[in-house]
């Protein structure tokens, strides 16, 4: 006779395969637990670990925290001065000192980084938008419309960019004109993407040209899919890389860009309170204030270099070829 207590022993049962199908029972916990990245993925986990990325961001974020709520690091006044100050050096009471209006350096250089950034960010995006936008219409509908778009392109490309900036702005804001702030900031602005789109136009363009003969770009076309729905679900996420590493290039370029043009008195001027104005109105007194141009010529560099350092990462992070 059998052991009646062996029919109450259960036998181990074979492990069952997973829902999924997938082979994991081999595999390590943090294996199974690791899903595929896609581009911006291995980006971000390839800028984690370069320190100059987290040096360029803090510094960007000053920049950014500055320019929007400049209160927080000051709370002088930037437009108002006491003629008793006049050019008084730097001390405890103002590290930065006082100009030849006694108005207070530190705070005016708090205060510049809004119109600087302000401008730059505006001038960026309005440049992407509409040059990304005819990048990307020239190279997926190609032929006449390809040409047109391109010739263009071209004959903004004649014009060098300090000498078309100065004649817009010399037409538009010249001493005879009586443009309130917003009117002058949007000219700087619109002077800076009418020159400047056709270098995104063309970086739009070669990427589209790249792209849009791919193997899932023709299975997308051959299943039905519409010029919208490939546009916006396949090529504009494939193509908008190169556009945010020139972007964040651009943005520090606008900024130095800017302040040239209010170097120059054809760009922002005063009351605004900018970077370019304040060095413009700095270089008389040089050799006897020299810290009247040191502190806002700093500032100004080390915004310029922190977008363009964050650029040079982004496109190492990119570009596989440079990892």
């Amino acid at each position: 006779m059998s052991d009646p207590s062996a029919s109450l022993v259960s036998t181990p049962r074979p492990e069952q395969p997973s829902e999924t199908g997938a082979p994991t029972a081999g595999l390590p916990e943090s294996a199974r637990e690791q899903q595929p990245r896609g581009l911006l993925g291995d980006a971000w986990r390839d800028l984690r670990r370069k320190p100059l990325f987290w040096i360029s961001a803090t510094l960007i974020l000053v920049f950014v925290l500055m320019a929007a709520f400049p209160w927080l690091f000051t709370s002088g006044d930037p437009v108002n001065g006491d003629l008793a100050h006049s050019r008084v050096d730097p001390s405890a009471s103002a590290w930065f000192g006082y100009d030849v209006q006694g108005r207070d350096v530190y705070a005016r250089t708090i205060y510049g980084a809004r119109a600087s950034i302000m401008v730059a960010l505006l001038a960026t995006i309005g440049t992407l938008l509409i040059g990304g936008t005819m990048g990307m219409v020239a190279g997926y509908r190609g032929g006449w419309v390809d040409s047109l778009l391109s010739r263009i392109a071209d004959v903004f490309f004649g014009l060098p960019f300090m000498l078309g900036a100065i004649v817009i702005l010399t037409t538009f804001n010249g001493s005879g004109t009586d443009n309130s702030e917003s009117q002058i900031m949007g000219l700087v602005i619109v002077s800076l993407v009418v020159l400047l789109w056709p270098v995104v136009m063309r970086l739009m363009r070669s990427s589209v040209l790249a792209t849009k003969e791919a193997d899932y770009i023709l299975a997308a076309r051959a299943l039905g899919a519409g010029t919208g729905r490939i546009v916006l679900k396949h090529l504009l996420p494939n193509c908008v890389a190169p556009l945010l590493v020139y972007g964040t290039i651009m943005i520090g370029s606008f900024i130095g860009a800017e302040a040239t043009l209010s170097f120059l008195g054809i760009g922002l001027k005063t009351p605004v309170v900018s970077w370019g104005i304040m060095i413009s109105e700095a270089q008389n007194y040089i050799r006897v204030s020299p810290y009247l141009l040191l502190f806002p010529a700093a500032f100004l560099v080390t915004a310029v270099l922190s977008f363009v350092m964050l650029g040079e990462t982004v496109r190492e992070a990119l570009d596989p070829k440079l990892r």
